[in-house]
């Protein structure tokens, strides 16, 4: 039960934070959105409607058509991110701030906006909207969620280019990206991981050097060339972004032909990690 009430009350701030985003930074400066968030600017800007109604009712219609696509807590956090959202929208609709530096609205917009979705997203919730069609379209039409997200949200965008202009829709694009990167800044924390795959003739060599000098764990995978048909171990090692030039320093004294893979990894959990 605290564990459900800590994740509620993460989720009302992070609400709290995104609305703040749209009506101080993003309304005024005459910027847009992706996906529900940006038609209900859109509808603000052509109709005046008041954002937190029509946020509410888009995000009510698409919760109702893809519920099912949802866990059921993810499901109920989302109608408390959705309702919350709302209900700041309305409570915020007359904020503003003196500043008329449109890349600064931009910039900290984007901020604000990465860190109230991303503390929604970390605890379990979303924000309905895109993330539900995503959904559907990865169902149906076999689409990857992220593919479909960055689809729906960059129709959105490129609609609302007819209403704030092409230097509107350049800042708004800033926005977005400061946003996708401090979200996943939210969500994957600053440490990311590296994951390497090592193929040596020299493996045992290089696993017993990194368990000594990196104290890391080594996973040992048997392995053959499919063209020689020689057996093979393979090397997994998941270190961080600090080990990688003190890893390859390791595999260059032994093994200096040896063939490595590099590639990022997030939400690594385990022993000398984090804790599940």
């Amino acid at each position: 039960m605290k564990k459900y009430i800590i994740d509620i009350f993460i989720i009302m701030i992070g609400a709290f934070l995104f609305a703040v985003a749209i009506n101080v930074l993003a309304i005024p400066s005459k910027l847009g959105e992706g996906g529900v968030t940006g038609l209900t600017i859109i509808s603000y800007y052509l109709f005046n409607w008041s954002p937190s109604i029509v946020s509410f009712v888009l995000n009510a219609i698409l919760l109702v058509v893809g519920y099912k696509y949802l866990s059921k807590i993810t499901a109920i956090y989302t109608i408390i991110a959705v309702s919350f959202h709302s209900l700041f929208l309305h409570l915020t609709e007359s904020w503003r701030i003196n500043s008329d530096e449109i890349i600064l609205n931009a910039i900290f917009g984007g901020i604000i906006t990465g860190i109230g979705i991303g503390m929604i997203i970390r605890v379990g919730g979303t924000t309905a909207g895109s993330t539900i069609l995503a959904k559907i379209t990865n169902k149906y039409l076999g689409w990857s969620v992220s593919y479909s997200l960055l689809l729906f949200d960059l129709i959105v965008v490129f609609l609302s280019y007819f209403i704030i202009g092409v230097e509107g829709l350049m800042f708004t694009i800033i926005m977005l990206y400061v946003g996708t990167k401090t979200m996943e800044f939210i969500i994957e924390g600053a440490n990311r991981q590296k994951a390497v795959t090592i193929v040596s003739e020299y493996s045992k060599e290089i696993a017993e050097e990194v368990t000594i000098k990196l104290e890391r764990g080594v996973t040992v995978i048997s392995g053959h060339g499919y063209y020689t048909k020689k057996n093979k171990e393979v090397l997994y090692i998941v270190i961080s972004n600090q080990e990688i030039i003190r890893l390859k320093k390791i595999i260059k004294q032994i093994d200096n032909d040896a063939f490595i893979t590099i590639h990022d990894v997030s939400g690594v959990f385990g022993e000398g990690f984090s804790a599940i």
